[in-house]
C-alpha cells in the first residue's frame, strides 16, 4: 500500500515559498547542518521535502550546464577549509544543497572538484528519443527543439520535454554518478516572468534559461532515482515519481524548504575525477 504523507497534488502552475523545518538528520560537523533551498515540491507520498534544483545556464554553443556554486576558503574551526557558496537570485545557493542520501561523499560535490559542469545524457533514460543520444554526450539546446509539442503516450502532451543526465561526475563509476533530471518547458518560462512571489521570479530568473530547469534525482525519502512522465498511477502522469515508494513531486511548483544537510567526509585536498575543470 501507498503511504500518504503530503498533501494532495496542487495545480500544475501552483508556487509557494513557504520555508518549513524538514529536519530529518543530524549534522555531524563542519560542511553540514541547516540549510534553506529551492526546489521542485513533493506533493505525494512519504518523501519529507522537495528535490533541490540545479540552476542552469546555457553557453555559447548552445549546451546546458548546471552552475557550480563559487569556491571559497573559509576558516571552520581554526582550519581553512574550501567551501561553494555564492549569492543567486537573491538567496544563498550552495553545494550544501546536495549533500544527502550518500551524494555528500561523491568526488563531485567537493567544492574543489576538478569536473566538468555540462549535463551529460544518462546511459538509461526510460525516454524513448534519448536512446539517438550517446551515453555522455553533452546535452544541446536542439535536443529540445519539439519541447512545446513533446509527448511519449503518458499523461499530457507539451507540457515539457524531460531527459535523465548526469553532473560534474565524467569518468567515475556508478556509484559515484550524480544523477540529474532537465525539462525544458513553456510553463518554466511562464514562470519565470509571471510568478506571483517576487521572491520565486527572482529565483527562476537567475536559476532558469531558455526554459530549461534541472533538478538533483534522488528522491529524498529513500534515495531512488525518480523520473518525470514515467508512469500514468498514482496521479504522476504529468509529474516527477519516484518508484520505491510513491513519492509524487512537481516540477512546476518550485518552494522552498530547508533541511540538515550531511557534512562532506573531507574538506580539504584535491578534488575527485577527471574533467574539463570548471566548465
Amino acid at each position: 500500500m501507498k503511504g500518504v504523507v503530503g498533501a494532495s497534488a496542487l495545480g500544475a502552475t501552483g508556487i509557494t515559498a513557504t520555508v518549513s523545518a524538514n529536519l530529518t538528520t543530524t549534522s555531524a560537523g563542519a560542511g553540514g547542518g541547516a540549510v534553506q533551498y529551492y526546489g521542485i515540491e513533493n506533493t505525494d507520498g512519504p518523501a519529507p521535502r522537495g528535490l533541490p534544483q540545479i540552476p542552469v545556464e546555457v553557453d555559447d554553443e548552445g549546451y546546458l550546464k548546471g552552475i557550480w556554486p563559487e569556491v571559497k576558503t573559509q576558516t571552520v574551526d581554526n582550519k581553512e577549509v574550501q567551501v561553494a557558496e555564492m549569492q543567486l537570485g537573491g538567496t544563498t545557493y550552495s553545494s550544501e544543497w546536495f549533500q544527502y542520501c550518500g551524494i555528500q561523499t561523491y568526488p563531485g560535490v567537493r567544492p574543489d572538484a576538478d569536473q566538468s559542469n555540462f549535463f551529460r545524457s544518462a546511459s538509461s533514460s526510460g525516454y524513448e528519443w534519448q536512446s539517438d543520444v550517446e551515453a555522455g554526450a553533452k546535452l544541446s539546446v536542439s535536443d529540445f527543439d519539439d519541447y512545446e509539442t513533446w509527448g511519449n503516450d503518458i499523461g499530457k502532451s507539451g507540457i515539457g520535454k524531460p531527459a535523465q543526465a548526469t553532473w560534474r561526475s565524467q569518468d567515475l563509476p556508478p556509484q559515484e554518478t550524480i544523477p540529474i533530471q532537465v525539462i525544458r518547458s513553456t510553463r518554466i518560462e511562464e514562470m519565470a516572468q509571471n510568478a506571483d512571489d517576487p521572491a520565486i521570479r527572482e529565483w527562476l530568473q537567475a536559476s532558469t534559461e531558455q526554459g530549461f530547469v534541472a533538478w538533483l534525482n534522488k528522491c529524498t525519502h529513500f534515495c531512488c532515482v525518480p523520473g518525470f512522465k514515467q508512469t500514468a498511477s498514482f496521479g504522476a502522469a504529468n509529474s516527477v515519481y519516484c518508484p520505491c515508494h510513491q513519492s509524487v513531486y512537481d516540477p512546476f511548483s518550485i518552494v522552498r524548504r530547508q533541511f540538515t544537510s550531511l557534512p562532506r567526509p573531507e574538506l580539504t585536498g584535491g578534488g575527485g575525477g577527471s574533467g574539463e575543470g570548471g566548465e
